[in-house]
């Protein structure tokens, strides 16, 4: 059931940005008068789940949920149709237009996309707020995972600053900056320690994906998921984990790490209620989670709709920045990112196992920024490579051949076609492995 509810929520957010993207390069075609002859949410690769002809264009759902697509009349693109080239150009054919309109209607699809992602960001500030844990109340310092340890951190630092760059709070975007980090900066013992954050650190985390630096707390369950194993096994909020696999815990960092230590096995939980001492045992699943959530002293500042705009639009730039960024760890020999890179397979276990509108969104909005990110390299075949040929013809005053393009096009499309046989191999791979 969880696979089920996982893979429905990807294949909304999937639909909800094709949709979307499609529309932005829709849209300007539409308005500039150039005849769009399809418009598919996913691909259909020899046949259509569903389509329907309404006016010039054929609307429709493929089979194969990797996109979608809109087929623009007088354009060379992924379906090579060389019959149309080979004719007369026509006034309603995108080969006609001006290449400041042909230039709109290509990057169309990104504008969209980072103003869905800036929309979501600042309307979820409005919604929810922006919950953290303000770095001046962790009167414990932070705890970290081995390999947090690794990459220099200890049990009971006060994280100062990340390159330089002083540390305020700890939310949902510290651990990726901690990841992405050369430098940090710490109090511990009374000094103040400036340290290069290891890099075979890094790969441990990566590699163990799980929780590596937190807000040092206790190990009292703070609440517990309702029909959450957690709590079918009687766990409650205000329980005191005291040991768990005959190990004493002594912050709730430790706790994760038992408990991701234990998948797929038994657990032995000891804790402490109203005085007395119990015992409980738990089959950690592999692909599900316990249910507990540990005590953080967490603040929410709240946004009105003038303030969530621009702290919405920071959101988005900062995003787009981490994934750039991400690239260091993908390339970094010592590291070896790229081993963790997902696929549709990878990201359906990402999904929270529950519906969770907070989470959804958030997801929607990261990916609607990455999807921005990747269409916009110059890469023939992605947007971003009919932008750079566009871009060529404004400023030589000359149009590339369709031989060019043409060529172009292949080569573009057999480097995309390469990393999603990558991707999908380490898909699998991650898969046999049991890393998901």
């Amino acid at each position: 059931m969880d696979v089920l509810i996982q893979t429905a929520q990807l294949i909304l957010a999937l639909s909800i940005l094709v949709i979307l993207h499609e529309f932005g390069h829709f849209i300007p075609a539409r308005l500039f008068k150039i005849k769009v002859e399809k418009f598919f949410l996913f691909f259909d690769v020899k046949f259509a789940l569903f389509k329907k002809k309404i006016g010039d264009t054929v609307y429709g759902v493929g089979w194969l949920p990797l996109g979608g697509y809109v087929k623009i009349a007088g354009m060379i693109d992924e379906s090579m149709d060389k019959e149309q080239m080979a004719k007369p150009p026509e006034p309603w054919e995108f080969r006609s237009k001006p290449a400041w309109q042909r230039l709109i209607v290509m990057i169309g699809g990104v504008t969209v996309n980072v103003l869905l992602a800036w929309f979501l960001y600042s309307a979820m500030l409005v919604y929810y707020g922006d919950t953290y844990i303000p770095a001046n109340n962790l009167e414990n310092g932070i705890a970290v995972s081995k390999g947090g340890e690794a990459m220099g951190f200890q049990n009971g630092d006060q994280l100062l600053a990340v390159d330089g760059k002083e540390v305020s709070k700890f939310d949902k975007y510290l651990p990726m900056e901690v990841l992405l980090a050369d430098t940090a900066t710490v109090e511990r013992n009374g000094e103040e320690v400036t340290f290069t954050v290891q890099d075979s650190g890094k790969k441990i985390v990566l590699e163990d994906q799980e929780p590596f630096i937190m807000a040092q707390v206790g190990t009292v369950l703070d609440r517990v998921e309702p029909n959450s194993l957690a709590e079918k096994g009687g766990l409650q909020a205000g329980d005191k984990i005291l040991t768990v696999n005959g190990e004493e815990m002594g912050n709730w960092l430790e706790v994760l790490e038992q408990i991701g230590d234990s998948k797929g096995s038994e657990m032995v939980v000891v804790y402490e209620r109203n005085g007395d001492t119990n015992t409980q045992s738990f089959t950690v699943p592999e692909d599900k989670p316990l249910g507990v959530y540990g005590q953080e002293i967490r603040v929410t500042d709240e946004y009105g709709v003038l303030e969530s705009i621009p702290a919405g639009w920071n959101q988005t730039v900062g995003v787009l920045k981490g994934q750039i960024r991400q690239f260091k760890l993908i390339f970094n020999k010592e590291v070896q990112g790229y081993k963790q890179v997902k696929g549709p397979i990878g990201i359906v276990s990402m999904m929270d196992p529950t519906w969770n509108w907070f989470k959804f969104w958030g997801f929607v909005a990261m990916f609607s920024v990455w999807l921005a990110f990747v269409n916009i390299l110059p890469i023939p075949a992605l947007d971003g490579g009919h932008v750079m040929f566009l871009l060529y013809e404004m400023i030589s005053g000359r149009k590339p051949s369709e031989k060019t393009l043409e060529r172009g096009q292949i080569v573009g499309f057999v480097i995309v076609m390469g990393l999603m046989v990558v991707i999908f191999g380490n898909d699998i791979w991650n898969l046999i492995k049991g890393n998901f």
